[in-house]
């Protein structure tokens, strides 16, 4: 239950239920409570924005603690300071009267002060025989100790949050000069790939950087350079360094198939894993039924998935499967969203869902949620690539003649 005297303003200014929960804050200080009043004040310069206090009511704050005698705010002494505007104008830099009022309501609004009016409106203060003040009429700095803590608190994480800040900006920098300059290189020395598509995708990233306001902004930018940068990295590997190309189907079988190794063989599944061994089953069946269409038709659906493979083709799986990890990478699909789809659809069925996901590139949003979601289908029996590739093959004109 909370006590104490809760004072209300003099004149016209009137009372609200804000204010009585400030006043009840403020009676609430733990007893031998002291802090100092300069190290308060600097938190509360720290947490501006959050406590939405603006620069003039910290200039006005810092006039009305310069009246306040001792170093420290502390529980067990008076609390109220009492200038009169002229003295605090004086302190405060010499600010025009309408704005003095202004911010000492604000400060009043913000919770860091409130006002402890005389009869009369007038602020003095009255002392006993032994020249201590007895009573005083003015502004209580009461909710700045009560809050003190809080304060500290709320100025810690705005400097967390500008350390963050700070930190990815950094990345950011370096992440556009060196998607920037990979670009402009592969250009100039004609290096292939859909060159026109990737500065499209980093100019609009960096579009989105400056609209960018919080940390949680400049790290999604982060993040989507990081992927363009690791997709421009790819392709170029697998133009310069060509035979690199014969060892990724290891890699990438490696990095998509599960990480169990004592999975129980279709023909013969032990009788005490048997329960076990249907879920494998019956998943490496959906791989069957979705592989059913030949490579020659895939790259007929989806043409453009050649300009990721080693000198601008793809022959076989093992090429297709290696140009869709880069094209991956360029859709922004994260790692873990591809090995899933690998997992439920086999490696060779994921990569042509990518492919097909790059053909219709312009009309997804969100190409990781839309393979997240073919994948989900595909574990449920419900998605089948045939009609996605005649689709595309209708669109494109590629026809339908058989492949071998």
């Amino acid at each position: 239950m909370q006590s104490g005297h809760v004072t209300t303003p003099f004149g016209r200014r009137a009372m609200t239920l804000a204010l009585v929960k400030n006043q009840f804050a403020a009676a609430d200080i733990e007893q031998g409570k002291s802090v100092d009043k300069w190290k308060v004040y600097q938190h509360a310069c720290a947490a501006r924005t959050l406590l939405g206090l603006r620069d003039r009511a910290l200039a006005v704050l810092s006039a009305l603690l310069s009246f306040y005698p001792n170093s420290e705010l502390s529980e067990a002494s008076n609390l109220i300071v009492f200038p009169s505007n002229a003295q605090l104008t004086a302190r405060a830099n010499g600010i025009a009267g309408t704005t003095l009022r202004e911010n000492l309501a604000h400060l009043v609004q913000a919770g860091l002060i409130y006002r402890n009016d005389s009869p009369n409106g007038k602020r003095y203060a009255r002392k006993g025989r032994d020249g201590v003040i007895d009573t005083a009429y003015g502004f209580s700095l009461a909710p700045l100790l009560a809050r003190a803590d809080e304060i500290a608190r709320l100025a810690q994480q705005v400097n967390d949050e500008h350390h963050r800040l700070k930190v990815i900006r950094e990345k950011v920098t370096i992440a556009r000069r060196d998607v920037r300059k990979l670009i402009s290189a592969a250009i100039e020395e004609g290096a292939r790939g859909n060159w026109e598509a990737i500065e499209a995708q980093y100019v609009a990233v960096l579009a989105k950087l400056k609209m960018a306001k919080t940390s949680g902004d400049h790290a999604d930018g982060l993040d989507e350079l990081t992927l363009l940068q690791e997709g421009i990295t790819n392709l170029l590997e697998i133009q310069l360094i060509p035979q690199k190309s014969d060892t990724n189907d290891n890699v990438i079988r490696q990095h998509i198939h599960n990480s169990n190794t004592e999975s129980t063989p279709e023909s013969e599944p032990s009788s005490e894993n048997e329960l076990e061994a249907k879920p494998w089953l019956e998943s490496q069946r959906r791989r069957k039924s979705l592989k059913a269409f030949p490579l020659s038709m895939v790259l007929r659906a989806c043409p453009q998935i050649a300009d990721y493979g080693n000198g601008g083709q793809i022959e076989n799986w093992r090429e297709l499967m290696s140009a869709a990890v880069v094209v991956r990478s360029m859709l922004g699909v994260s790692p873990s969203a591809y090995q899933q789809a690998c997992e439920v659809m086999g490696p060779e069925n994921a990569a042509v869902a990518t492919a097909c996901i790059l053909e219709r590139a312009g009309h997804i949003n969100s190409p990781g949620g839309y393979l997240r979601d073919l994948t989900s289908r595909a574990e449920r029996g419900e998605f089948s690539l045939g009609p996605m590739l005649m689709a595309l093959m209708r669109s494109t004109g590629a026809g339908l003649q058989s492949a071998s």
